[in-house]
């Protein structure tokens, strides 16, 4: 499994999903390590893909249930359409879901012990 967290200096909130993710890591007992942090600048905009900041990414799919690739991508905060209204940040439970369907996918690919 790889975990990217995208982001560009100045973003309000990046650590607080950094955490979030280093605590859903916690929780099943796998490594911080797993998780690369990604400073974005205006270069690498278009090569990374990226939608704004903060964007989590597991085994290269974003982890909003409902993503769709952007038109176009610029060095822009993010903004997650969530049960809560429009926020910075995504669901916690996006996060679980990424992390618990790559973990299972990783089973199933390794088979039986």
């Amino acid at each position: 499994m790889r975990i990217e967290l995208l982001w560009f200096d100045g973003c309000p909130n990046h650590a607080s999903v950094r955490a979030d993710v280093e605590r859903m890591l916690a929780l099943r007992g796998l490594e911080a390590s797993l998780l690369t942090s990604i400073t974005v600048d205006e270069t690498t905009v278009i090569d990374v893909r990226f939608p704004g900041s903060p964007t989590i990414r597991v085994d290269g799919r974003d982890i909003e249930p409902d993503f769709r690739e952007p038109d176009s991508y610029a060095l822009s905060c993010r903004v997650y359409a969530t049960s809560r209204g429009l926020r910075g940040q995504p669901e916690t439970v996006w996060i679980e879901q990424a992390i618990d369907h790559a973990l299972s996918e990783d089973s199933r690919t390794r088979g039986p012990a």
